[in-house]
């Protein structure tokens, strides 16, 4: 349906029949795209909702659009949580970020582990991330981004928490064979480490909970949450 159109978000939604679309959006659609009345766009308001639309009014502070139809996708990837570490290198973290949600995660806790040499959160730039990575891949969910000062608050959250060690005797692709009908019902937490990984203070946090490995392979920590991103999203697709 959208292989090769553009998509815009919004919130803004009328009623069933009006879209107003502000901000940066608008001025992509303006000053970019260089849109006009009665062209054909297409909006999402990303719960799901994908509106195939006309352009109505176009102003220098908003677009306001005409619904001519509404598409829903399901979110397949709605209990599945991916904890990013903080990495040292900014860049390689956004990148894990984009990729992941390119390729369908959409719940993300980021956090700093003992480890962690970037500190502090920036969820004003993740969230343009998420809505720029959501666009590209032409998904309608747009992600949830939350931050944890450590380890610890993760682990009160509800939800079976895998962890990834590279000494673990367990694969991932093990672990998706045994747990396929739970992955697909139950909340699932998968949790990375940072460059270096987890500490043993923080394992002793977590030694209560499963332990997996993706490869028997060392791999940058932008390495490892792409490919887990990767095959659990052909394997819940």
């Amino acid at each position: 349906m959208l292989s090769n159109t553009e998509l815009y978000y919004s919130q803004n939604l009328i009623d069933d029949y009006r879209i107003t679309i502000l901000g940066d959006e608008a001025h992509h659609i303006r000053e970019v795209m260089r849109h006009e009345i009665n062209d054909n766009i297409f909006v999402t308001d990303g719960n799901g909702g994908i509106y195939n639309c006309l352009i109505e009014l176009k102003s220098n502070k908003k677009i306001v659009c005409k619904v001519l139809n509404k598409y829903f996708k399901e979110n397949c990837f709605s209990n599945i949580t991916f904890c990013l570490p903080r990495l040292k290198n900014n860049d390689r973290f956004e990148f894990a970020l984009e990729k992941s949600i390119e390729l369908g995660i959409t719940n993300f806790i980021v956090f700093e582990s003992t480890r962690t040499i970037a500190k502090g959160e920036k969820l004003g730039r993740w969230n343009k991330i998420a809505i720029s990575a959501m666009k590209q891949s032409l998904r309608a969910w747009l992600p949830r981004i939350s931050f944890e000062k450590n380890l610890s608050s993760i682990i009160k959250y509800d939800g079976k928490k895998i962890f990834f060690d590279q000494n673990a005797m367990q694969t991932l692709s093990e672990f998706i064979h045994k747990s396929s009908s739970a992955l697909l019902t139950e909340k699932h937490l998968f949790l990375f480490g940072p460059e270096g990984g987890f500490d043993e203070d923080e394992f002793k946090i977590a030694k209560n909970e499963l332990r997996i490995r993706l490869t028997e392979n060392r791999l940058r920590s932008e390495t490892a949450i792409t490919t887990v991103a990767a095959i659990i999203s052909t394997y819940l697709k």
